[in-house]
């Protein structure tokens, strides 16, 4: 009993799906409710934000934050809105934000089965891991271990990738209180220049750099004129092509995927290798962050 109005904590044994990551440990987390905001998308994007700025402040910057995407710890399902987590890693235990089925919640949980949990899961199948995870140079992390990604081996598992990464991302990034900005490149079989721009803060706006042989208008791509707000991301003029998809809850994840896959497509990507996650995407706020759950190279 936490005598909070937002529920009680729960205890979490080691069961049959816990046990193959533990190594004597009889529980793998204590969770403690801190909120139960609305459920919409920017109310639980709030809650959590307030409750990071509210543990940061007691403990300093968390030296791990990401996405659990739509498979959580120990094969957990995640909430629809977003599933952003930070973590205060330590040893033996680590504290963890997570969003949970409600609200956020504070996880203590063995440092060990965690991240074993986690690590195992880079076996190279596709969605074998989801959502993104970063780290940063905070003493904390000395020893931590990544584990292998996975590639996608069809157009559809981009469509796939893309549209859950997409559809939750303008929530997550309120959430974490970060802003995202991922070029991807679209090889064309001679070179691979610039195709998309995504940035992503409290609203998600694309840009397209689509070769001029393409119909992006065609393709559902707007200009300046239809999406106002993206003349402060992009400028007003260059690039020509661009799309607003909204803040947390709004984005059409599943449609803006299919529009950047027809896209890359039209303008010679033969492969889904051939859709490139620029390199610079990989650093955010100070973290290095990996996108497990896009399957798509880095480059």
């Amino acid at each position: 009993m936490t005598g909070r109005s937002s529920g009680d904590a729960r205890l979490r044994p080691v069961g049959d799906y816990e046990k193959r990551y533990v190594d004597g440990e009889s529980y793998v987390e204590l969770a403690v409710p801190v909120a139960v905001p609305a459920p919409d998308a920017a109310s639980q994007a709030a809650a959590f934000r307030a409750a990071m700025e509210e543990v940061t402040v007691a403990l300093g910057k968390p030296s791990i934050m990401g996405s659990h995407g739509d498979m959580g710890p120990f094969y957990d399902s995640e909430p629809l809105w977003g599933a952003p987590f930070l973590r205060w890693r330590g040893r033996p235990d680590t504290l963890e934000l997570r969003a949970g089925k409600s609200g956020p919640e504070l996880v203590l949980q063995p440092t060990d089965p965690a991240e074993n949990w986690f690590w195992r899961q880079g076996v190279g199948e596709e969605h074998a891991i989801s959502g993104f995870f970063g780290s940063n140079r905070d003493q904390a992390n000395v020893g931590l271990g990544f584990p292998g990604g996975w590639t996608a081996r069809s157009w559809e598992t981009v469509t796939r990738s893309l549209g859950d990464f997409l559809g939750a991302l303008p929530a997550e990034t309120t959430a974490l209180g970060i802003r995202i900005g991922m070029p991807l490149y679209g090889r064309n079989g001679r070179s691979a220049p610039l195709l998309f721009d995504v940035v992503c803060g409290d609203r998600l706006s694309i840009a397209c750099f689509a070769p001029d042989e393409v119909d992006a208008a065609a393709l559902g791509w707007g200009t300046v004129a239809e999406f106002p707000h993206t003349a402060s991301v992009f400028g007003e003029d260059d690039p020509v092509w661009r799309v607003d998809a909204g803040g947390p809850g709004e984005p059409k994840g599943r449609a803006l995927a299919e529009m950047l896959v027809a896209t890359a497509r039209a303008a010679g990507a033969n492969d889904p290798t051939d859709l490139i996650i620029g390199g610079e995407a990989g650093y955010v706020d100070g973290y290095h962050v990996t996108y497990y759950g896009l399957g798509l190279p880095t480059g």
